[in-house]
């Protein structure tokens, strides 16, 4: 028979592991956020608010084109 304090040992050691990968992949996730927060202020900053261009807004309806197709196909509708 196994001594019982093996298997407390492993759930422990492996408790204590996985809390420092938790531990680690949450200080990653907030460094991206500050990351991204920073980009988000960086460009936010230098664009100018005017209307769009006729490119973005070309751009815009193609998207939503391929949407429709997208959602066309999930849908099994033939176009």
């Amino acid at each position: 028979m196994q001594d019982p304090y093996l298997y407390i040992t492993l759930a422990a050691a492996s408790l204590a592991g996985l809390s420092i990968l938790t531990a680690a992949g949450l200080r990653g996730w907030n460094g991206w956020l500050e990351l991204k927060r920073a980009e988000l202020i960086r460009y936010g900053q230098s664009e100018d608010s005017g209307p769009p261009t006729a490119a973005a807004r070309i751009e815009v309806a193609d998207l939503k084109e391929r949407i429709r197709k997208l959602e066309a196909i999930a849908a099994g509708v033939d176009l």
